[in-house]
């Protein structure tokens, strides 16, 4: 039985179909994609209420989810939409102490994008 607070995640799809998270962790090892696949569901599970050390808010509507792996810290960017859904934007693996500046820019586009096709307001 699924409970009524849990929320949707869904993957950023961009206008030519591709979705750019999922491509990304198809590319990592196994042990990480578990990882990530089970934050996921504790975000849909606790939503906003999930806090550090699994997910931060970074910059405007832009959080991360933040996995440590054998691979090093790997980070989903997502954000909040309307009808209690969280959009997962972009995936990278850290190598900087602080999210780089770029990665929070593909994650900016990635939000405006997909408010222009979806409508609403995050």
């Amino acid at each position: 039985m699924v409970s009524m607070l849990e929320w949707t995640v869904e993957y950023y799809k961009d206008a030519k179909g591709s979705e750019p998270v999922a491509e990304f962790i198809d590319s990592l090892p196994i042990g990480a994609q578990a990882k990530i696949f089970r934050l996921i569901g504790l975000l849909a599970r606790y939503h906003v209420l999930l806090k550090e050390p699994y997910t931060k808010q970074i910059k405007g509507k832009v959080r991360e989810l933040r996995i440590v792996d054998a691979i090093g810290k790997i980070r989903v960017l997502c954000f909040g939409y309307t009808d209690k859904r969280f959009v997962l934007l972009h995936g990278f693996v850290k190598k900087e102490a602080k999210t780089p500046k770029r990665e929070i820019e593909i994650a900016e586009k990635r939000i405006q994008d997909y408010m222009q096709r979806h409508g609403g307001a995050a």
